[in-house]
């Protein structure tokens, strides 16, 4: 049973590795604001999530299927509508169960399947305990204004929480203008960012064996903080970007697994982002969106 499911979580992160070195090359394109592109990460995401996809001519899948990989429709409620995995290692002559083309492959997949589960669950784990550490920290700070807390145990303000969120910042902030920091963070909380970041975790954590999840996972991240930049600077105009800069430069050491922190990795490179950010027309934000949901169903959708 764990060798069929690894056998299916293999496929999975070849294929998702194939999408999210794709995005990684489209999140180039400077003219796509990162509030937008940052939508792309769903594609290797639900790669390495969701077995199965819907069937679609259009899908880029559809012209790898001619070379390298089998689609195995597992269901088909209508003609044009189809359910199916995408098979790239085409190891196998069945697949319900699976009955593999070499006898070496079956016991070689059920000792990889063994192997991976207990890693999977061991980096779950750790991530819950360094999860629960993170909570405990906080536990005692001291409200200062509606969701907005001060603790003496942080080094810079955040996000922390998923259902109640929290804004907590340094016990020295107190007093100070804090106008851009809640801006930046009260944004991370409408886009529900923490919650993002636990599914990139995940992902990764489900497929620990493939150094690219752990690579998508810092873009995903650092685009998130830049999509996020991008949205709260859309508030402002010039002069107060410069100010919002000069205060992510201040804040710029802080780093935190499970929070959406203010400052943090890759500072000059949102600096910029901020400072040349331009306020694009309903007619541009439109077009960029459907540009995006375009590029989506053709990586995300199976050949038809």
């Amino acid at each position: 049973m764990l060798g069929e499911l690894f056998y299916w979580i293999f496929n999975m992160s070849l294929i998702a590795s194939f999408m999210g070195c794709l995005v990684l090359l489209l999140r180039q394109i400077k003219a796509v604001p990162r509030r937008i592109s940052v939508f792309l990460w769903l594609v290797p995401f639900l790669r390495m999530c969701v077995p199965f996809g819907i069937g679609s001519r259009l899908s880029l899948m559809s012209l790898l299927a001619r070379y390298t990989t089998r689609t195995v429709t597992v269901w088909q409620p209508a003609d044009p509508i189809s359910f199916s995995f995408m098979n790239v290692m085409m190891g196998a002559n069945e697949y319900f169960p699976i009955t593999y083309k070499v006898q070496l492959l079956e016991p070689l997949f059920r000792t990889a399947g063994v192997i991976w589960i207990i890693v999977t669950l061991a980096i779950l784990l750790a991530l819950g305990i360094l999860y629960a550490a993170t909570c405990r920290e906080i536990r005692d700070a001291r409200r200062l204004e509606g969701n907005v807390y001060l603790s003496e145990k942080v080094s810079g303000p955040a996000v922390y929480g998923i259902i109640r969120p929290r804004i907590v910042l340094p016990a020295v902030m107190e007093g100070q203008d804090l106008t851009y920091i809640l801006q930046h963070e009260r944004t991370h909380i409408r886009r529900a960012d923490n919650l993002w970041r636990l599914l990139g975790f995940f992902a990764a954590a489900l497929h620990w064996f493939n150094p690219l999840s752990w690579i998508f996972l810092k873009a995903f991240l650092g685009d998130l903080e830049l999509a996020c930049d991008e949205r709260a600077a859309a508030a402002y105009g010039e002069a107060e970007r410069k100010a919002y800069a000069r205060t992510l430069l201040a804040c710029a050491e802080q780093k935190s697994v499970f929070a959406s922190a203010f400052g943090g990795a890759k500072v000059r490179t949102r600096i910029e982002n901020v400072l040349s950010y331009r306020k694009m027309t309903g007619a541009a934000a439109a077009a960029f969106a459907l540009l995006t949901a375009a590029v989506i169903w053709v990586m995300i959708t199976n050949a038809g």
